[in-house]
């Protein structure tokens, strides 16, 4: 008789532990807040399932956790697009956490997997509605010419640290004082203006940067980063442009979201075409900025080379997404390996985050000088640039053939 009966005490223990188990702790809570979009992150110590929603008058976005525990029941502080943070379990089990919110917003979330900086989190995402999202960088006419623009975009941020260097350095932080250099540097070049896609320690969506970089009609795009690998023994710079593949799948994307499509080929509305012309048009714009790309990469390249070592001497083609923008010829730029000690050190190092900076420009400056658009200072220059070769030549022929005139 008390063999059934300890089976059933067992039955209940392992039910309660199994309970138990199931609950989930939400271990601390994170905000990174952006001059435009504000990221809560919730790091967990499980898997979990949330729901996720939007309560206005106030403004209000709630989350409900299942079977969850505050395991720190203090909030951070509001910032950003977030006037504070509550947080309280309910009597269906549920916790609730609520963000009370400046003003309306855009919300949606994501359960992030363990990675070697963090185990399991739950990230919210907040940014103002589509329409009252401002447009800071416009080209500016200059003497009738308008400047480029180069969006620079510094890879990761807030919660995403990128790599991390052997002795500790994160990627996030040093592609930031790069990125802030190179806009230094194209700051101070006839012709360019550059602006960055965040400028501070905080998570841009990849998207994102890709409509910053439309909406302030950038020329090109550059995002900056630092590779990582096993074989610490690897180092070197690579340069990279969207693959064939890439674009073909974005290419699909477009056609398919004909909201998004309508804002694309310079004010030109596929959504009133048919879809074999939208198709052409998108295909025309992609390849142009494919070939732009390719081309602009190369100059960047071969400077890096004069730098330091560069890892692979040949362009590289891949389907990241920040390079998906069909109008904008892209790059990413792998500065160097942070998992190589040597170059973690040099990658820490302010001088040699000015020389790549410096490369960079350099790249930049020989491909646009090579390939003026239209209607640009730049392309006054180059044009001025090249007249006063031609002086330079013309003149140094007629006095080699004056020189060579018999006398009187």
């Amino acid at each position: 008789m008390l063999f059934p009966r300890a089976l059933a005490l067992l039955s209940i223990f392992a039910c309660a532990f199994a309970a138990a188990a199931s609950t989930v702790d939400v271990r601390e809570a994170r905000v990174w807040a952006g001059p435009d979009s504000t990221r809560v992150v919730l790091d967990l110590s499980g898997r979990t399932e949330h729901t996720l929603f939007t309560l206005h008058n106030p403004e209000r976005v709630v989350v409900d956790l299942p079977d969850a525990r505050l395991a720190r029941p203090a909030m951070p502080a509001g910032q950003g697009l977030i006037r504070q943070i509550r947080a309280a379990p309910r009597q269906t089990g549920e916790l609730r956490i609520v963000l009370d919110l400046a003003g309306a917003v855009q919300a949606k979330s994501f359960l992030a997997a363990p990675n070697d900086a963090y185990g399991y989190r739950l990230v919210i995402d907040l940014a103002p509605p589509a329409e009252a999202t401002p447009v800071r960088v416009q080209h500016a006419p200059a003497a009738n010419m308008r400047d480029l623009v180069i969006a620079i975009d510094a890879g990761h941020g807030g919660d995403d640290p990128g790599a991390i260097g052997r002795s500790g350095t994160r990627e996030k932080d040093v592609v930031l004082a790069i990125a802030r250099a190179l806009r230094d540097a194209v700051g101070r070049e006839p012709g360019m203006r550059p602006f960055l896609t965040r400028d501070g320690d905080y998570f841009v969506e990849h998207r994102r940067r890709m409509e910053k970089a439309r909406s302030g009609q950038a020329d090109l795009f550059v995002s900056i980063h630092a590779d990582s690998i096993r074989d610490r023994n690897v180092a070197g710079s690579s340069v990279y442009v969207l693959s064939a593949r890439g674009a073909s799948d974005e290419a699909a994307k477009i056609l398919a979201d004909r909201e998004n499509a309508a804002d694309l080929v310079g004010g030109v509305s596929l959504d009133s075409k048919d879809d074999v012309l939208n198709s052409v048009l998108v295909d025309l714009l992609q390849n142009a900025s494919m070939t732009a790309s390719m081309e602009a990469a190369q100059h960047v390249l071969g400077e890096l080379d004069r730098v330091g070592e560069v890892r692979k001497p040949r362009v590289q083609q891949a389907r990241f997404l920040v390079l998906k923008s069909p109008e904008i010829p892209s790059m990413l730029v792998e500065t160097a390996y942070i998992s190589n000690p040597q170059d973690e050190r040099k990658l820490k190092d302010s001088s040699y985050q000015a020389r790549l900076a410096s490369a960079i420009l350099a790249g930049l400056h020989s491909y646009f000088y090579d390939n003026p658009p239209p209607g640009t200072r730049i392309a006054q220059l180059a044009a001025a640039q090249r007249s006063g070769r031609i002086a330079a030549v013309s003149a140094s022929a007629t006095g080699t053939a004056d020189a060579q005139l018999p006398g009187p």
